[in-house]
Order: structure tokens, then sequence, then C-alpha cells
């Protein structure tokens, strides 16, 4: 029982909160641990109930998703945050990405992939809706802060994967790309966010695109 994954619904309306209650219901690994309906109400109970992954709208009355974002970072940042919600905007994409949150979900979004979504970002993979991708890079016009150390502090090999996570790669296909176990690609990821003093591996995949560290792998890829 306690192997399962303990999420928390934050989002005002209640007919979208008993949809995804009930789709979650069906997955055998995870439960739904709480609901709220703003964004204060959804750090009271973070707090509370210390889930593994919140489910975060972005806009909201009262505190907006953005706003319980920056909370939940700084007071639990061993739970992960994913953005579910219905905006499009490049800008809301990249503030809450670089603000911490570990994806970023539009509410159109198949079922099989959000749910799929959810276990990725709970083992420690980022994800971004597909449609929202090129704008993510096509957005990336200023850099991050300067409190972020330069990449020369990473190995030769953590500058490799910094490389590959810049095109969403998950730790699985890191691993299998690499030659690599799992459990040594998370902790090269984990040394990454180290040395870069980032808080995602989004964040970390921003960065790399913002130093031209992807620019090769991006377009051999597409």
């Amino acid at each position: 029982m306690s192997n399962r994954l303990r999420v928390l619904l934050v989002d005002d309306h209640q007919l979208f909160r008993s949809g995804i209650r009930a789709l979650l219901a069906r997955q055998p690994d995870i439960e739904v641990v709480g609901e709220a309906a703003d964004g204060l109400d959804g750090v009271h109970q973070a707090r509370a109930l210390n889930p593994d992954l919140v489910l975060l709208d972005l806009h909201m009355p009262g505190m907006s998703g953005s706003e319980a974002l920056r909370a939940l970072v700084d007071e639990l940042p061993q739970t992960r945050v994913l953005m579910l919600t219905v905006s499009e905007d490049a800008e809301d994409l990249i503030d809450t990405l670089r603000a911490g949150a570990a994806g970023y979900l539009l509410k159109n979004i198949d079922a099989d992939y959000f749910v799929d979504a959810i276990r990725r970002v709970a083992d420690g993979d980022s994800v971004v809706s597909p449609e929202m991708t090129g704008k993510l890079v096509a957005g990336l016009k200023t850099r991050l802060p300067a409190a972020v150390n330069d990449h020369d502090s990473l190995s030769v090999r953590e500058r490799e994967i910094l490389g590959k996570l810049a095109r969403g790669a998950s730790n699985k296909e890191l691993a299998r790309e690499l030659d690599l176990a799992e459990s040594t690609v998370k902790i090269h990821v984990q040394h990454i966010l180290r040395k870069l003093k980032l808080n995602s591996r989004v964040q970390a995949a921003v960065y790399a695109v913002e130093q031209g560290l992807s620019e090769k792998i991006i377009n051999k890829n597409r």
C-alpha cells in the first residue's frame, strides 16, 4: 500500500478534479490523497499530506498556480509538481519550468499519455506536452540567472547527458543509449542539477538549449 504514488489535485474546477480522480482511481499504483480548489489551500494540504506529486492548475482565483508552485518548491523540495493547464502560452510554460515544475501538460492530453507522464515524473523524469516542445525551444530568449554555475564544472559524461536532456530523453532512454544502468543515469542527473544549482531536469534542459549545448542533438532529432 505504501508503495503507491500519493497525488494531490489542485484545480478550481470540481468537475475536472472529479474526472482526474476517477481516472487515477483505476490505477493500482496511484492514490489521490487530497484535493484543493485554489493555490493557497493546495499549499496547506501539501504541507499536511506531504504527497509524492502535486497536479497543479496554473490560473486559479486567489493564489495562482505559479505562486503555489514557488511555495511548494521552496517548502517541499522532495514533492514533484506537474502543471496541468489549458494555457498554451510560451511564457507560462517557461516561467513554471524555471520555477521548478517537473513538467507541463495541457488539459487536452490523452488519458494514457497523462497517466504515463505522472509515473515518469514520479520516477524523476520530466514531461512537456508534445505540442508545447516547439514553444519551449522558441521561447528561450533570456539566459538563466547568473547564480547558475558554468557548465565547465561538469564531467564529459555529464555534459553528454545534459545535451540529451534537452530533447526530453527519459532516464530509461538515456540508459539504453549510453549503455548505462538506469540507477547510474539518475546519479549523473542529480550531480548535474547540484553543480548547476537547478531544481529539475526541465530546468537543466532549458539551460542546455540556452547555452547551445543541445543544438546538434535537437537538429539531429527533428
